[in-house]
């Protein structure tokens, strides 16, 4: 029993944004929601920077929470050549939207697109 066992997990501010992917949509429909389809749509995908900085790596989990919600989402480098610092993307799924706001501020429609978060790994969850 270690020392580190004890601390919290550092956390860093994220801006989350939700997309839609066929690979996710095909496996909801063959699978319903299957093991695939969780595979594919419990995932955030960082910047490799962001990645290294934050000490995140790659097929980890990570927690990801705010005052709406708390998941826990595997971890994966983004493959975009353009860094994309302290930003985040998330498919639609039940994860992301564990994470969006009910309000709506009148427009009747939640916020899915920019969602504000804390991230931290999850270490043994």
């Amino acid at each position: 029993m270690g020392f580190g066992q004890f601390l919290k997990a550092p956390e860093y501010d994220i801006k989350i944004i939700t997309y839609r992917d066929v690979f996710q949509s095909t496996a909801l429909e063959s699978s319903g929601c299957g093991d695939e389809y969780a595979e594919r749509s419990a995932v955030i995908l960082l910047d490799k920077g962001d990645m290294k900085k934050m000490v995140l790596k790659d097929g980890r989990k990570a927690v990801l929470k705010n005052n709406f919600g708390r998941v826990v989402v595997h971890l994966r480098p983004s493959s975009y050549e353009e860094g994309h610092e302290g930003i985040g993307y998330m498919t639609n799924s039940p994860w992301s939207n564990a994470l969006v706001s009910s309000e709506t501020g009148g427009s009747g429609v939640p916020k899915f697109k920019m969602i504000t978060a804390l991230i931290s790994d999850a270490k043994d969850e």
